[in-house]
């Protein structure tokens, strides 16, 4: 069984009868076992980060295996600058959780580094740590900075078609990559590949950032060439052999079908999907002449953003996102950039779409999804509204009906290749 270890680093600010109910809880939901130690100082974290097992600890700080080979350490650092110096250092896959906002945090090689959520950051943390151990990826980099790279999951098939997801949070930095996890697992467990992309949020890079980095993470997989190692990719199990057919000339992509790819967006993650299948199928990304998308979806978009920022959804995420205003009421057409930003100011997009809005979301959600669908309809785009019941999670969460048949007419647009070994239980 996976075992996790929670170390609480000194001078955490939280309830330690809380952080157990947290731990405990979470312990539960995924089937592991786990342990949570409160630490003394920076040598106790190090010794802890370097025992056998979490019920065994021993003092052997010159070591940076976690415990028990697994991976699933999970560590709220707290204010101790000696501590937060350990974040930094590689020191395995440790998952660094603060639970306070800590931006420009770069952690070591191999860890994630979670923040900003609050005392749940925790339990996403463990989510997150058990994640990792249970699905293996291979992290790759598309640009130098810390926020610019992806995750790819590879199933057991010979050229997969690919899923790009799209994580949202309101465009801010608090939210990452990691909530897409489970649908990650989910669609590789259908045979399908998926590129899970981080990139660089406009709360602290500007909107010309973020919307280039998704564009970059559209195009990377056709111009491999520019990023190291793509083409010795590790396959699902975390072997580092290549899968049955793939292409073992350097510069090229392992084993996937890029001319079948579904670009799939949570939240302002549509948004950001739809915007950069919009300007791909204009032309506006050149190199994304090598990548063929032939499916756009959108879980819960945020995809009109002049109504998102007139009604103030997110508390004003929208206009902090783009850096102002949409025009107001009798103001006359929106300019940029939320005439380019606006998936509903993008149609047609010319690529088959599915809506899919859960009954019980945000009612403002709800609306912008039916008139999009409705409007993506009038222009001609072939276009599938699917509402259902479920809260703006339930659509990321595998366990719900809604996403189970979101994952279905996914894989039907994109069926795994002939001869798929992959198992979905």
């Amino acid at each position: 069984m996976i075992e996790v270890l929670v170390v609480v680093g000194p001078g955490v600010v939280a309830d330690a009868g809380l952080l157990e109910e947290i731990a405990a809880r979470e312990f539960a939901a995924a089937g592991v076992s786990g342990a949570l130690v409160h630490a003394r100082d920076a040598s106790h974290v190090l010794s802890l980060l370097s025992s056998p097992s979490p019920s065994s600890p021993s003092p052997s700080p010159s070591s940076s295996s976690p415990p028990n080979g697994a991976g699933c350490v999970v560590v709220l650092p707290g204010p101790s600058a000696e501590v937060r110096s350990l974040i930094r250092r590689d020191l395995g896959a440790v998952v660094w959780v603060d639970v306070e906002r800590a931006d420009g945090v770069t952690a070591g090689e191999g860890a994630t580094h979670l923040h900003g959520r609050g005392i749940g950051g925790l339990a996403w943390g463990i989510r997150h740590a058990v994640h990792r151990v249970r699905h293996p990826s291979r992290r790759i980099a598309y640009g130098p900075l810390p926020e610019q790279w992806g995750e790819l999951y590879l199933p057991d098939a010979d050229e997969p078609p690919v899923v790009m997801l799209i994580h949202g949070g309101y465009w801010r930095s608090i939210w990452a990559a990691d909530i897409m996890g489970p649908l990650c697992a989910d669609l590789v467990g259908r045979g399908l590949a998926v590129w899970n992309l981080e990139y660089r949020r406009p709360d602290l890079h500007g909107w010309d950032a973020t919307t280039a980095d998704v564009a970059a993470g559209l195009t990377v997989l056709a111009t491999a060439s520019e990023v190291r190692g793509l083409a010795v990719l590790a396959t699902a199990s975390g072997s580092d052999a290549l899968p049955p057919g793939a292409d073992r000339r350097p510069g090229t992509v392992a084993a996937l079908d890029l001319a079948r790819v579904a670009v799939v967006g949570h939240s302002a993650g549509a948004q950001l999907a739809l915007r950069a299948v919009a300007d791909a199928a204009a032309g506006e990304v050149n190199a994304a002449s090598g990548v063929g998308v032939v499916m756009a979806v959108s879980l819960a978009g945020v995809l009109d953003l002049v109504e998102g920022d007139r009604r103030w959804v997110g508390t004003g995420a929208v206009g902090a996102a783009l850096g102002g205003r949409a025009p107001g009421l009798g103001e006359g057409r929106a300019a940029p950039p939320y005439a380019d930003a606006s998936p509903l100011l993008r149609l047609p997009l010319r690529v088959r779409q599915l809506i899919v809005q859960g009954a019980a979301d945000d009612l403002d959600l709800i609306d912008f999804s039916r008139r999009y669908a409705r409007a993506a309809e009038r222009a001609g785009d072939d276009v599938t509204y699917l509402e259902m019941p479920g809260d703006h999670f339930d659509v990321i969460n595998p366990a719900t009906p809604i996403w189970q048949a979101t994952a279905e007419a996914i894989a039907h647009v994109l069926p795994p290749p002939q001869g798929d070994k992959t198992d979905n239980n």
